[in-house]
């Protein structure tokens, strides 16, 4: 550790599963990095709809890993950017003062230590809040698509272009040569279309299963028709990928990962599942689209520390277009 590191700091703490009211402010102990770990000043966290289901508990199976009766990790949140402020023993690409963006443990906090692996250089010209907007969200858009095999001159269809995920995979497919039909209400569809789809559906005029046409990539991070249902938007030999952590007609997250695989094998097109973890690598090129302005993250709004609680309300209402970030 070094001296500019006080021993206590604020941060955002879960005694309970439940709603927003079981988090507080509090006082805690400055983490400190192991082995190949680094302790970040955190400037900025996001929020994701993984960590409201953490807040809850639900569904229970995360409670297998993460504590059965209450959390075991206390200090929520993960996607953060911010400042190195000390480095444990092996750590070899990062120093104090290092600009980075990655996971951590417990990034609604002043303070936060995450993996070596899990962290990557932020280029000085992009903002913390930017870069803290594309970390879990920007990662599932770009290991989607790769795990759909997008290729340019493919059509692609993004369901939930407003959400997290959605307008970063927006951003991705048409930088890649795709042209993409994006699929939001009506209060998004400007800023949306500006992302570079070629045509922007509103859900609230017309649905997106009476579309006409077939598409290369189907994208559906809401998960609000069956997916036998969205199948029938995929052309021979596309990809569908159902990517949602909520309840809907193919019931919760765990029975609708079981019908996308039955479905990938019963099927001539492919129903890809695909699993989304933090990759120094993936977090660099992403950085990268950043600093080139390539890619441009959609903050929905920013929030102090204090008020996580309402950050965190604003995520689970599900009405935040684009990013929620938090601001220590």
């Amino acid at each position: 550790m070094t001296a500019a590191v006080p021993a206590t700091m604020r941060a955002v703490t879960q005694h309970a599963y439940g709603g927003v009211e079981e988090l507080a402010v509090a006082s805690a102990p400055v983490p400190v990095p192991g082995a190949r770990e680094a302790l970040i000043h955190v400037a900025a966290a996001a929020l994701n709809p993984a960590d409201t289901f953490l807040l809850r508990g639900r569904p229970r199976v995360l409670r297998l890993a993460y504590g059965v009766r209450r959390p075991r990790q206390r200090v929520r949140g993960t996607d953060c950017a911010g400042t190195v402020a000390a480095v444990g023993a092996g750590v070899e690409a990062l120093a104090p003062g290092d600009r980075v963006l990655g996971a951590a443990r417990g990034s609604l906090a002043e303070f936060a230590v995450a993996k070596e692996a899990d962290l990557a250089r932020l280029p000085a010209e992009v903002s913390f809040e930017d870069a803290a907007a594309v970390v879990m969200t920007g990662l599932a858009a770009l290991h989607g698509l790769r795990a759909a095999r997008l290729e340019a001159g493919q059509t692609v269809l993004v369901n939930g272009a407003s959400g997290g995920i959605g307008h970063l995979a927006v951003q991705l497919a048409a930088s890649q040569g795709a042209t993409v039909t994006a699929v939001c209400s009506t209060r998004n569809v400007e800023w949306v279309r500006e992302l570079g789809a070629e045509r922007v559906l509103d859900y609230t005029a017309a649905s997106v299963l009476d579309l006409a046409e077939l598409f290369d990539v189907v994208f559906d991070n809401v998960g609000n028709h069956a997916t036998r249902d969205m199948l029938g938007l995929v052309r021979e030999g596309g990809a569908l990928l159902p990517n949602s952590g909520e309840p809907g007609p193919d019931g919760g997250p765990l029975r609708r990962v079981l019908r996308a695989r039955w479905l990938d094998l019963v099927t001539s097109r492919r129903v890809v599942t695909f699993f989304s973890t933090a990759d120094s690598a993936d977090l660099e090129e992403l950085a990268g689209m950043l600093a080139a302005g390539s890619l441009r993250p959609h903050i929905d709004s920013v929030h102090p520390l204090d008020r996580a609680g309402e950050a965190m309300a604003r995520v689970m209402s599900r009405h935040a277009a684009g990013k929620v970030v938090v601001a220590p």
